[in-house]
């Protein structure tokens, strides 16, 4: 046990957890936090390893939660933690060369301590934890009674947006990196910058990483709760007092780690090694000791899965995108509108020139390419199709931006294989995906553009080999086999109502539809039809059924036929608007109606689509008699020309106009009941290096994660 525990679970054993832990007060100037500190790890990654540093670390802190309000430990790590960073801050003339080192695993430590603490008690308990004080002597860190909680949260905010992640060659005039530089050169030879370069710029990164997920776990008092938060101590904390100015500083921090997308650092390649004859940064002071007794976090380093995984990502960006994701979703208080979210609908490309408004303190600038280039490489997680979702929704500046791009593709594809993929994904990531298309078809210039765009060998689309398709044409086939599947699968009316507007906004700009696209507009019509009759059919048949028998109630066949009708009328109103709008445009539209011209006959007289059909039947009468024309025997090729021609000859003014169809996405009332959970669920199973006991949760069951 002790200095040579080697595994986890012999942790609750550990001589220096057991006194952390334990009856007597410790100083914050105690020699015990040195030796407490002084350790190098890899942080688990995987959930089983995950799960085991959870179980050990809830045995110290039930003996914590019992002790502490005699010996104030819990306040006195966290001073020692606070006492660290502002040595990072005046670095230049800091002589202790353990500061960033210790200054991360402290708040490993209490980030590992926290979530204990969160899942087990209020909020209000937890203050009170922040409040007790240790009676072991005086201390350097001041008489006043600080309140504890706002001190780390403000210091964990400067923490991530005031330490670089250094590179070679960058920062070298600060007094920091001199001062790293003229230490490193005393000890080792050859290549300073560069080796030491990326040391640093490993540690940093390291902690900066535990900062930013420390402050998720600050917030995660959320999973443990069923109704949404809207009253809460880290919350107010966080939207007022000494927080609030770093708000835009935060936010623009958490989007630019997610732009770079920096990989994280091999495991243990962030510590500094002692030299062989105990001299160097650790002074001796963990030889043998601590060392020894933390080398058990190397679990989850090489050779695991979720470390190979961790090699192929980046854990800061993705943390950090969480963590946004959580802040801006935040409930605004009585008094106060979410400074986090205003920040967020508001900042500009740093090429707009344009003054700030002066009701927003909130308002800072960021690269406008770099965002865009991050979210289209990044939209196979559901944490960046949300964001795309709020940055398109609420910030009117990135959707001007992104709207005006001329290589919309690149966003407009990973969006397009979300939604092919629709088994493989879970069923808010295909919503906000559907979202996002119905919002950027809400744009006319959006709608002829895509027709415009040629792509080459679709690999993704397998029902049939697409040599070459405009990526409007694409859209509708995706669109269209989302509604199919959903209509024999989820039969989500949500689903179909946001397809079938997404096809609506566009149907007036279909431009040149390629003959696969026109083909499954007219099938998507036939299997509503079918549908429709078949509804029809039950329904007469329970209806004769009834007749002689009063046992048990009518099934509800009158609404299912209602909500058929509907989504019927609106394909009626989507093909209408096409022939109104465009129909010299698409003659393998008009061609697909033609050849399935029965399907429409049974509609042509039905009081609900009399009007809707007249266009369409103009349509096919007309065509129909110049084809008879022709003669029999007719080549597709020779179809087409006639098409074409009889497009040009076709009267406009005998086309009924019916008005523009037009659909807005408008988020629902108290959209955070439907976000929250959302959020909070990516972050139980996307966060890195965070596990939370399963039966704990509250907020959202297992299977809507």
């Amino acid at each position: 046990m002790g200095a040579n525990s080697s595994s986890i679970s012999e942790l609750p054993e550990n001589e220096y957890l057991q006194k952390l832990s334990g009856s007597e007060p410790i100083s914050e100037n105690d020699p015990f936090w040195n030796q407490l500190l002084s350790f190098s790890f890899t942080t688990p990654t995987n959930s089983a390893d995950l799960k085991l540093l959870e179980e050990a670390t809830i045995s110290v802190c039930k003996s914590l939660v019992e002790k502490n309000p005699r010996t104030g430990n819990l306040g006195s790590l966290i001073k020692v933690f606070l006492s660290r960073t502002k040595e990072l801050k005046i670095s230049a003339e800091c002589q202790n060369h353990l500061f960033i080192w210790q200054a991360h695993n402290a708040l490993f430590i209490i980030c590992c301590l926290l979530k204990v603490f969160i899942s087990r008690m209020s909020e209000e308990e937890l203050q009170l934890h922040f409040t007790y004080e240790e009676k072991a002597g005086p201390s350097s860190y001041g008489t006043e009674c600080e309140d504890l909680i706002e001190e780390l949260l403000c210091c964990l905010i400067q923490l991530i947006v005031e330490i670089p992640l250094l590179y070679p060659c960058q920062h070298t005039d600060s007094n920091w990196w001199k001062w790293l530089c003229s230490w490193y050169r005393g000890r080792y030879s050859g290549g300073v910058t560069s080796a030491l370069g990326y040391a640093v710029r490993d540690i940093t990164y390291s902690i900066s990483l535990e900062a930013v997920t420390t402050l998720i776990v600050f917030l995660s008092c959320q999973l443990f709760h069923k109704e949404i938060l809207r009253e809460s101590i880290i919350h107010r904390y966080l939207m007022h007092g000494r927080c609030l100015p770093y708000t835009s500083r935060l936010v623009k921090t958490l989007l630019y780690n997610f732009i770079r997308q920096e990989r994280s650092p091999p495991p243990g390649t962030h510590v500094f090694q002692q030299q062989t004859d105990g001299g160097g940064l650790l002074y001796g002071i963990a030889s043998g000791v601590a060392t020894g007794l933390w080398t058990v976090f190397t679990l989850g380093g090489v050779g695991s899965k979720a470390s190979a995984q961790l090699e192929q990502c980046s854990p800061l960006a993705s943390q950090s995108l969480l963590l946004l994701l959580v802040l801006a979703n935040l409930t605004d208080t009585p008094d106060t509108p979410n400074p986090y979210r205003q920040a967020i609908m508001s900042f500009k490309n740093t090429q707009d020139n344009t003054a700030f408004s002066s009701s927003n303190p909130h308002a800072f600038q960021i690269n406008f390419n770099s965002l865009y280039t991050a979210l289209c490489d990044q939209q196979k997680s559901d944490q960046a199709t949300l964001l795309l979702y709020m940055l398109l929704h609420q910030n009117s500046n990135v959707r001007t931006y992104v709207l005006a791009r001329t290589d919309i593709e690149n966003l407009v594809l990973p969006i397009l294989e979300i939604l092919y993929h629709v088994e493989e994904r879970n069923s808010h990531h295909v919503y906000m995906a559907l979202i996002i298309l119905l919002i950027l078809t809400e744009d006319d210039g959006f709608n002829r553009s895509i027709h415009e765009v040629i792509l080459k060998n679709i690999t993704w689309y397998a029902e049939r080999v697409l040599t070459e398709i405009s990526l409007g044409s694409l859209l509708i086939l995706v669109v269209i086999r989302t509604i199919q599947y959903n209509m024999t699968r989820t039969r989500d009316k949500y689903l179909h109502t946001n397809c079938l507007a997404a096809l609506a906004n566009m149907s007036a700009q279909f431009r040149s539809l390629h003959q696969y696209a026109a083909q499954r507009i007219i099938s998507l019509f036939s299997l509503l039809s079918k549908k429709h009759n078949k509804v029809l059919e039950q329904a007469t048949q329970s209806l004769r059924g009834s007749l002689g028998s009063n046992d048990s109630p009518l099934p509800d066949y009158a609404q299912d036929l209602n909500v058929i009708e509907e989504v019927i009328r609106m394909m009626l109103e989507i093909i209408n608007s096409c022939l109104t709008n465009s129909l010299h445009h698409n003659p393998n539209l008009v061609y697909a109606l033609l050849y399935k011209r029965d399907l429409f006959e049974q509609f042509r007289t039905h009081p609900s689509f009399q009007d809707i059909m007249q266009n369409i039947d103009l349509v096919i009468s007309f065509f129909s008699s110049r084809l008879e024309q022709a003669g029999a025997e007719l080549s597709v090729e020779r179809v087409l020309e006639i098409i074409k021609q009889g497009a040009v000859a076709l009267p406009k003014d005998r086309l009924r106009k019916f008005p523009e169809l037009k659909f807005k996405y408008v988020e629902e009332e108290q959209p955070e009941e439907f976000f929250i959970p959302y959020v909070w669920s990516l972050v139980y199973n996307s966060a890195v290096a965070l596990y939370w006991n399963p039966r704990d949760i509250q907020l959202f069951t297992m299977d809507s994660g």
